[in-house]
């Protein structure tokens, strides 16, 4: 696989082998497999039942358990003989860090069980760094390990999941390949090439991060390394810590849906700070939009790679797209008047049918992605000139890849701005399809500004959508944004009331990340893109970190909030909420 076939005009879904999970298989020509994880502890076994019969029921496919502990994973055996009893089919997996112990225990009563590469067997260096030696010692160590294990494995016809995190990568890997996203693929590769030596195939791989410009590239890259090596796993897709309500949504919709919009992914979770249940139905509509473009009749084939139309090559507009002003957003909705806040430079709102106002001497020429052999090209060489270019709702992505790759090998250079009506989708689905396909194109490095006509919408709302796309895609920051777990059996307080105390004391600070974790195993790791964490550290007890640095450790819950206000004030960095 070339990597711009990871990038096509064209729907074309990557090939896998097929792996068993219980009587449900993914990959190969499979449906995409929808799995949630539970929020409550293994070991209140009624708890547990009656999750699994509710994410069962909600649609789930497979059902996933932290089992942080030998006795955590020993209490997935009732659990799954109770499912049984009731007839209920719902594969179950289990998730391990830094414990083979438990891993090994878990192979006997779940059918997958997922591991870290990067705590699962690691040692560590004498020195401050490995030596050369000590890291094919490593090598060795793992490849014992996790040879054993997989040997288990095969034994009890398990599956396994490789699940590769940005945040919590082994120190052997980040010294050699950095904190980076072939950091991510180096790690999963070397379990891989152990799978293969073993003969072992009912495996699966994933690579996520909070950050969902890490993940995607990870992915993609990892897609192009595995086809180089004869790999054809299935892999997951995830984007950890998405967060809850509607930011957590469009990252999630971004970050999966880009990469299945181009036929990656097997099996998927949205990672959200809210119930097992809450998390389905935004994974059935994203697979729902990503049908239109895999059912969408076939444009010609063109070579299109985002190197090709990268908005960076775009020609500089005073009053546009130039470095110091933010990245263009235009909204076409009702109720335009009602956004009274003074707008960026370069942002316009207007409403339903008005005329799109011009940039300075800038001409603005509106051009349709369907329709590019109706191309003026002598009118479009003006350097003078702005692009809006409006894409189908069935294909949009592959749309304004094909007019972008057009526009390339015409030699145009006019800056583009990406444009997608919403006639009369409900809220839920607009929200997910813009995400999907704007996110797609501005996540490789496409388009220099966005537009969303949807005139029967509220602008208020329309214009938030929009803001918070081009946030997730780090395009432009204009509200705090929260990275938050969405709970296990390892979480230490009620996440979701937490959640929302941390948003109601910090949601009004623009430019921050404020992470907010459940627990210290994981946690500092997968917050790994915040600012500054709030981290379940004890039962009761908070430990506050800036970046990767604990500066506060066992706060009482109660006056963990008020901790990390004083810690902004004394970085500078708190205002009072506007009243």
């Amino acid at each position: 696989m070339k990597e711009t076939e990871l990038h096509s005009v064209n729907y074309r879904r990557r090939k896998a082998e097929s792996v068993q999970i219980g009587a449900l298989p993914l990959g190969s020509d499979y449906p995409v497999r929808i799995q949630t994880m539970a929020d409550v502890d293994t070991t209140d076994t009624a708890s547990a039942v009656a999750q699994a019969k509710r994410v069962k029921q909600a649609g789930a496919d497979y059902f996933r358990f932290t089992a942080q502990g030998v006795r955590q994973a020993e209490a997935l055996a009732p659990i799954h003989e109770a499912l049984h009893c009731e007839g209920i089919a719902l594969p179950l997996i289990a998730d391990i860090h830094f414990n083979p112990q438990a891993a090994f225990e878990a192979l006997k009563h779940v059918e997958k069980v997922r591991i870290n590469p990067g705590n699962f067997a690691e040692r560590k260096p004498a020195g401050e760094r490995y030596t050369e030696a000590e890291f094919k010692a490593g090598e060795r160590h793992v490849a014992d390990v996790f040879g054993t294990f997989l040997a288990e494995a095969s034994r009890l016809h398990r599956a396994i999941r490789i699940g590769v995190n940005h945040g919590s990568l082994s120190r052997r890997m980040v010294e050699r390949y950095g904190n980076t996203p072939l950091g991510m693929v180096e790690s999963a590769l070397e379990y891989l090439r152990i799978c293969k030596e073993a003969r072992f195939t009912d495996v699966v791989v994933s690579m996520k991060s909070s950050n969902l410009i890490v993940m995607t590239q990870a992915v993609r890259l990892l897609a192009v390394r595995l086809e180089a090596e004869g790999f054809a796993v299935p892999l997951h897709l995830g984007v950890t810590e998405a967060g809850e309500s509607e930011d957590g949504r469009i990252k999630s919709a971004i970050g999966i849906g880009s990469l299945l919009a181009d036929g990656i992914g097997d099996t998927i979770r949205v990672s959200l700070s809210e119930p097992p249940e809450a998390e389905l139905p935004v994974a059935r509509l994203l697979l729902r939009h990503v049908a239109k473009r895999i059912s969408a009749p076939k444009l010609p084939d063109i070579t299109y790679s985002p190197t090709q139309v990268a908005r960076s090559e775009a020609i500089r507009i005073s009053g546009f797209n130039t470095p110091e002003l933010p990245f263009p957003l235009i909204v076409e909705a009702v109720h335009a008047e009602a956004i009274s806040e003074p707008l960026a430079p370069n942002d316009r709102l207007i409403k339903p049918g008005e005329t799109l106002p011009s940039w300075g001497d800038a001409c603005v020429i509106s051009l349709r992605a369907d329709a590019m052999e109706q191309l003026d090209t002598e009118l479009l060489i003006n350097p003078n000139n702005i692009i809006l270019l409006e894409a189908p709702a069935d294909n949009a992505i592959g749309y304004w890849r094909y007019a972008l790759a057009t526009l390339q090998a015409k030699g145009i250079k006019a800056p583009v701005i990406l444009h997608r009506r919403f006639e009369t989708e409900p809220k839920e689905e607009v929200l997910i399809a813009a995400s999907v396909d704007f996110g797609t194109l501005l996540a490789e490095g496409t388009g220099s500004g966005i537009m969303l006509t949807a005139p029967y919408l509220d602008a208020v709302w329309v214009r938030t959508l929009g803001l918070s796309i081009l946030q997730a895609v780090r395009l432009r920051f204009s509200h705090t944004e929260f990275i938050s777990c969405p709970g296990c059996g390892r979480t230490l307080f009620n996440l979701q009331s937490t959640v929302a105390k941390v948003k109601a004391a910090l949601g009004h600070l623009p430019n921050l990340k404020i992470g907010v974790m459940g627990c210290i195993v994981n946690g500092p790791g997968e917050m790994a893109d915040a600012d500054y964490g709030y981290v379940g550290g004890a039962p009761g007890k908070i430990d506050l970190y800036k970046g990767h640095t604990r500066l506060r450790q066992g706060i009482k819950e109660e006056d963990a909030v008020n901790e990390l206000i004083h810690i902004l004030k004394e970085d500078g960095l708190w205002r009072p909420p506007v009243r």
